[in-house]
Order: structure tokens, then sequence, then C-alpha cells
């Protein structure tokens, strides 16, 4: 059985975090969508919240599943007995960091593990979770960015 992660913050998950998932989840027997805390970012969303989000999102996708960790990806990736990990691309900032991510996990990951990049579908290719963070913050509308679901959490987040 293929077993693949697709991970991320997902602090707002968005179309194209979904649009990813969707297509990845044809590719691999099972797909789970890792919720990582990120030290490097200010969350708007605790992990519990992002992950019952997405719960809802992929119900419909019956080889998709959603977990949540901490701690360095290859540990998970390595203890998990991941054949890859699915990595979004949008523009080449992204394949920047990405190659540079992919080339250091390559030595941290057990052997045969490999690392799938899907570029985004170009209706999605501009968005991001802080760009639709600013926005909402900034009174914005970001519908069709993100799923319904999403936005209305957003919005009561932004309420208080």
């Amino acid at each position: 059985m293929k077993k693949a992660l697709y991970s991320g913050s997902f602090d707002p998950m968005t179309n194209g975090h979904l649009d990813i998932i969707t297509r990845a989840s044809k590719m691999f027997d099972k797909l789970i969508v890792g919720v990582i805390h990120n030290p490097n970012k200010v969350p708007l969303f605790t992990p519990e919240e992002r992950v019952e989000m997405i719960k809802k999102l992929i119900n419909d996708l019956p080889n998709v599943q959603v977990d949540c960790f901490t701690g360095l990806l290859a540990d998970y990736v390595n203890a998990k007995k991941f054949n890859a990990v699915v990595r979004g691309l949008r523009a080449t900032t992204d394949f920047e960091y990405e190659i540079q991510m992919a080339q250091m996990n390559a030595k941290l990951f057990n052997p045969g593990i490999e690392s799938v990049f899907l570029m985004t579908s170009p209706e999605y290719s501009f968005i991001s979770s802080s760009v639709i963070k600013e926005v909402v913050a900034l009174n914005g509308k970001v519908d069709g960015l993100v799923p319904p679901v999403v936005l209305k959490e957003i919005k009561k987040k932004f309420s208080k």
C-alpha cells in the first residue's frame, strides 16, 4: 500500500490546499493530511480547530485522514512509515524553499521515501494562508479562495 503525507500548518486551509489534497488522494492508496505546529508562525486557529475543519472538508475522500504532529517532519514520516511526502508548489519562490527542504529530508528520511511535488492549479497560485488572514483582518472578501466552512470560522475569529 502506498501511503503519503501532505503536511502543513493549514492556518487556514485554502482552496489551493484542498485542490492538492484531492489530486494527491488519487495518486496514493492512503493520504494523511498532517497538521503541524510551525514555531515560526503565529496561528489563528488551534491545531484541534484546524483538524476539525479539515475533517469536514475531506469527508467525501475515503482514503484521506487527518493527523496532527509536532517536531521534525522526518521523524514523523519515518515513524509512520510513509512512502512519500506531497508538497504543493505555487511559484518559483516555493520551489527554492521546497527543494532545500526536500534535499535535507532526503538525508533524514528512511531509504525509499520520496518527495512528490504537485503544481497548484493556476486559479489558486496566488493564494496563501497568510494573505487570506491579512485580507480578512482588513475586512476584505476571500469568498471562493477558502472553503465556505473555513470562511465562516475565519469570520468568527476576526469578529471577536
